[in-house]
């Protein structure tokens, strides 16, 4: 029976009383039980954060320009950090998101638009180029768009092969990709390469740093081998990065950059033919959440540059840790050779799908990658909470799954 909106309201207490019983089913984050969704740095931050948050709980992000000056002021704070962060030109422009999905939805609209202008086709269709380990919200925007999107192969290393991506290439080819790093495998494509390839081929070079663009400089910063994908590399035109990930802010906040003012004039929407007269806005949603802005200016002022160096060597040495204990045990081995925060794991002594339906029963929420099959999670500082109990669990899960003759699963991969 459809549930209907009740007659007379509720306490606060009861409301809250039967929200914590909604949770009690939900995965327990908290130790470490989901394998992403959530992110966490250290509990000062967490405070912090929250409070930022709360302090602007009714503003709305959309009235920044005209009613909320001090919302406006800190997302313009914010857009030039970053800027700053990802070596991008003086004369570069950025924007703040409500996630990693709406930036690639706004980069690809800004591709196409400025691609249109300077090919003078404006009914130009339009197709991306990217490797298969490219993230389903270029598909999304494609499909938005009606744009085509094109997924090469990728190398033996799992990374985006260039040539595969080159040999895709067409005369409506208006953008290509690559991942800092891609989700499936944790690595960071050649973007130094692509970028080569774009100027060449007079396409646009898309960075999606969602994942890794708030770690990766950081990462670099105490003498981690990153490889090289912001603005350094001249063919870069673009450049999204997650703030509610691994910027470590809370959700919804997310931010997309453009090299030069004339591809950034393409994001805003500007439309004054209705009774109202100009509304303008520089993303795809028109309301956003004051909170989520003043919550990831917090973040960078809460921490600044030592702060996050601090949260990379910590999460990264956990995560050193992690796979050398994965790989300690017997059949598993690392996919790939991951750059950051993602690790998946496989296989090919035994099904790693009968691992995680096993591991699944005993209350951990499985990850999965279906090619080549493997264990994925892309970890923060709430995991290592749990990693003795994991890793424990994994090696229990393995010696079942090699005293069983054949055991099938009915798990599949699914973000």
């Amino acid at each position: 029976m459809r549930k209907e909106l009740p007659l007379n309201g509720r306490s606060k207490e009861a409301l809250l009383d039967e929200m914590r019983a909604m949770k009690s089913g939900d995965t327990d984050w908290q130790r470490g039980r989901s394998p992403l969704f959530v992110f966490k740095a250290t509990e000062g931050l967490y405070e912090a954060n929250r409070a930022a948050f709360f302090e602007f709980f009714t503003e709305n992000a959309l009235g920044g320009r005209r009613a909320f000056p001090s919302v406006k002021r800190m997302e313009d704070e914010v857009v030039e950090m970053a800027l700053s962060l990802f070596n991008a030109p003086a004369d570069a422009r950025g924007f703040m998101t409500t996630g990693g999905t709406e930036s690639i939805v706004q980069a690809i609209q800004t591709c196409r638009d400025w691609t249109r202008k300077q090919r003078k086709e404006p009914k130009l269709r339009g197709n991306i180029v990217a490797a298969e380990s490219v993230h389903p919200a270029f598909n999304k925007g494609a499909k938005l768009m009606d744009l085509e999107v094109r997924r090469a192969p990728v190398g033996p290393d799992f990374r985006a092969d260039p040539a595969a991506i080159e040999a895709l290439i067409d005369d409506e080819t208006i953008m290509i990709v690559g991942s800092a790093p891609c989700f499936p495998y944790g690595v960071i494509d050649p973007i130094e390469a692509l970028g080569a390839l774009a100027e060449r081929r007079g396409v646009w070079l898309h960075v999606d740093a969602c994942v890794g663009g708030y770690l990766a400089p950081f990462a670099k910063m105490i003498g981690r081998d990153i490889p090289t994908f912001d603005f350094t590399v001249p063919g870069v035109s673009s450049i999204s990065a997650d703030l509610h990930k691994f910027g470590f802010a809370p959700k919804p906040a997310s931010t997309v950059f453009y090299r030069t003012p004339d591809k950034a004039a393409h994001n805003d929407f500007d439309f004054s033919d209705w009774p109202n007269g100009r509304f303008l806005t520089s993303t795809i949603v028109g309301t956003r959440p004051a909170g989520g802005v003043a919550a990831a200016w917090a973040t960078f002022e809460f921490l600044g540059v030592e702060g996050y160096k601090q949260i990379a060597r910590d999460l990264l040495s956990f995560i050193d840790t992690y796979k050398q204990r994965i790989q300690a045990i017997d059949g598993l081995e690392i996919i790939g050779n991951p750059h950051l925060s993602i690790v998946a794991y496989g296989s090919e002594a035994f099904d790693v799908f009968r691992v995680a339906e096993i591991m699944q029963a005993k209350g951990w929420l499985p990850g999965l990658v279906q090619k080549p099959k493997g264990i994925h999670r892309m970890m923060s500082m709430v995991h290592a909470v749990s990693v003795d109990d994991y890793i424990a669990d994994v090696q229990a899960a393995v010696k079942t799954v090699r005293a069983e003759s054949g055991g099938n699963t009915k798990l599949k991969a699914t973000y």
